[in-house]
């Protein structure tokens, strides 16, 4: 039978075989629906009132982290470690708030807190990003 596939069927089948070999050690963070706003204005976000300030809020799988990277943008992630979701480890500002790291019980990864991406560590993973919104003073977190 599988000699008598057409061309696009080799391609569909070779496709299908790949994209599921990849996958395979892909990791979702659970889902959890995030829709708030923060007042910019507000003392208890008086961080997020200039560039590379931030904020952890809760929401999120295992809470949130607001940063703002220029004047009009901000980004949020969740804190939930991608190097091995099952454990549920929570990342958490480094000292220098240049980076997110993983616990030294979980990895010692660390991620970059203006894109989320890796920076350090065996995690392979970014950190899941929020969508944001700003209209000042309002800022608008959701998925």
């Amino acid at each position: 039978m599988m000699r008598h596939l057409r061309p696009l069927g080799w391609v569909l089948l070779a496709g299908l075989l790949l994209s599921t070999r990849c996958n395979r050690d892909v990791q979702d963070i659970p889902y959890v629906p995030v829709d708030f706003t923060l007042n910019v204005n507000l003392p208890a976000y008086m961080n997020l009132s200039v560039p590379t300030g931030y904020v952890l809020v809760a929401g999120g799988s295992r809470g949130i982290v607001v940063y703002r990277y220029t004047t009009d943008t901000f980004v949020a992630f969740d804190r939930h470690s991608t190097y091995d979701i099952a454990a549920g480890c929570q990342v958490q500002v480094s000292d220098d708030g240049i980076f997110l790291v993983d616990p030294d019980t979980c990895s010692t990864s660390q991620w970059y807190i203006f894109d989320g991406t890796v920076a350090e560590g065996p995690a392979t993973l970014s950190l899941h990003r929020y969508y944001t919104s700003w209209n000042p003073p309002i800022l608008r977190v959701y998925n």
